[in-house]
């Protein structure tokens, strides 16, 4: 059996002082980029509320979800265990229930948990800097890579 090597390549950064300055600067001041999440995270709530959900749009509320939870463990949001935890079961409930047939609908509570979640997310783009948005997505990818995280349904 070879020896594992400890040698693990890094990305290589073209200009580390822009990199340093844009890493500290709040999210919101890439206006453009943060509004477009948020149209895309609301325009598929919308879809989930009216019933026209596909997987396209589930697969954006879970990954507004992930990031979310990723956010609330690097401590944004330490206040809002419940908020995370019951928006994560209402939409594990969701996506069982609606993956086999691809239709997806929702009951009252869980429409109020999601909301939670949804206004807890929008709350945290507004306070975050760039470097804490690609901690948490380093943690969700992480998480993806180990299987940590439970899994909804079958997308394909």
């Amino acid at each position: 059996m070879r020896k594992r090597s400890k040698y693990k390549p890094r990305t290589i950064i073209n200009d580390p002082i822009a990199y340093a300055i844009a890493s500290v600067q709040p999210v919101t001041k890439y206006g453009s980029h943060i509004l477009d999440v948020k149209i895309k995270n609301h325009g598929a709530m919308n879809a989930l509320l009216f019933g026209k959900a596909t997987v396209n749009d589930m697969d954006i509320l879970i990954c507004m979800a992930n990031v979310c939870e990723a956010l609330y463990r690097l401590g944004f949001g330490r206040d809002y265990k419940d908020v995370v935890n019951e928006g994560l079961e209402a939409l594990y409930q969701i996506g069982t229930r609606g993956y086999p047939t691809q239709t997806f609908a929702c009951k009252l509570q869980e429409v109020a948990n999601m909301n939670d979640l949804m206004e807890l997310h929008d709350a945290q783009m507004d306070v975050i800097t760039v470097r804490d948005m690609e901690k948490a997505t380093v943690l969700v990818q992480h998480e993806f890579k180990l299987r940590k995280m439970r899994k909804i349904g079958e997308t394909k």
